[in-house]
């Protein structure tokens, strides 16, 4: 698809697909860019998937600064485009500004809640997705002992490592859980040098399986994790590809099914909040040709039963989100 971009702000390129029409939907990246093989590279297949069903187009917009934000959900309004989804917590402020500023347009954000008639408000039980994958760490694990590198350090993260740890205790009550945070700003995302040395720094303290989820900084994590001979875990997309026999699994948020099915709605985009839970499969775990040596029968089967538990409400995971304490885990 020929693509003609135009510029926002100083530096952000808004990409048109070629043909299109007043009523496009359109896609805004969070910071680190489309193609971070995690968040934001699972929101574009689900365009990409919109569109090669429809034959549709769509714009879609990279941010390269935290300015950018309002001057770009204003610019897309004004375009026309309808509904317009946007991938990150970080848009929640700006989007409770701009909204109502644009009664006719629907909005989507993912990631966080925004209470405005006209906003579609996405969010995940990543916790869930988490504690599975938690199980496959504690099951794999040869030490006792496993990691947990996030990105920025804000409530949602630590939503990911409670989950995990408290999945990695069902399994082995004695485990040690290492958790780090790469750090307090959006650069955290896009770090996977500092990845790299977290990994590295876990595996001294006896780690041999670490789950990331830090956006483009986790690429740099499953890196150091395969260049020591350790296990990592992805997130959000699947990313067992990226080292096939050393990925243990990767922690799937369907951030892709939430853009297709805003996309789909179009302007029809029913508002309010949606949660994505394991029942919805909104959340889940990656099993491939690049894994599938890695993960026994055992191994599967429990965390099958498990899921279908967590399914029933049998098993309850912990939300952070909800009550900001971490019983299975000391940061």
């Amino acid at each position: 698809m020929t693509m003609m971009k135009q510029f926002l702000g100083a530096a952000a390129a808004l990409a048109l697909c070629s043909g299109a029409a007043l009523a496009d939907p359109a896609l805004i990246y969070d910071l680190g860019g489309k193609f971070d093989k995690s968040f934001n590279e699972a929101a574009y297949g689900g365009a990409k998937k919109w569109a090669d069903e429809t034959g549709g187009s769509y714009k879609e917009l990279e941010m390269q600064s935290e300015a950018q934000r309002e001057q770009a959900l204003r610019r897309l309004a004004e375009s026309g485009s309808n509904p317009i989804v946007m991938t990150g917590f970080a848009f929640g402020d700006v989007l409770n500004t701009v909204a109502p500023d644009y009664p006719d347009t629907k909005f989507a954000i993912i990631d966080m809640v925004v209470d405005q008639p006209n906003v579609r408000s996405v969010v995940f039980t990543e916790e869930q997705g988490s504690y599975l994958v938690g199980m496959m760490a504690a099951m794999a694990s040869k030490t006792g002992t496993v990691g947990f590198i996030g990105g920025m350090d804000i409530p949602l993260i630590r939503k990911f490592a409670c989950g995990y740890a408290q999945g990695v205790k069902a399994v082995n009550p004695d485990a040690t859980v290492v958790a780090n945070m790469t750090g307090t700003t959006p650069s955290a995302w896009n770090d996977p040098v500092k990845g790299a040395e977290l990994a590295k720094a876990q595996k001294s303290q006896g780690a041999d399986v670490i789950y990331a989820a830090a956006g483009g900084t986790g690429i740099g994590v499953l890196q150091a994790a395969a260049d020591e001979g350790i296990l990592s875990i992805g997130v959000d997309s699947n990313q067992n590809y990226l080292h096939p026999g050393q990925v243990l699994t990767s922690m799937l948020k369907r951030v892709d099914n939430a853009v297709y099915e805003a996309f789909k709605a179009g302007a029809d985009l029913e508002t309010g909040v949606a949660v994505m839970d394991l029942a919805k499969d909104g959340v889940g775990y990656a099993l491939d040709e690049n894994n599938s040596a890695l993960v026994s029968d055992e191994m599967k089967a429990a965390v099958d039963a498990a899921a279908e538990k967590i399914k029933s409400g049998e098993v309850t995971v912990h939300d952070y989100m909800s009550d900001e304490t971490c019983p299975a885990l000391t940061f």
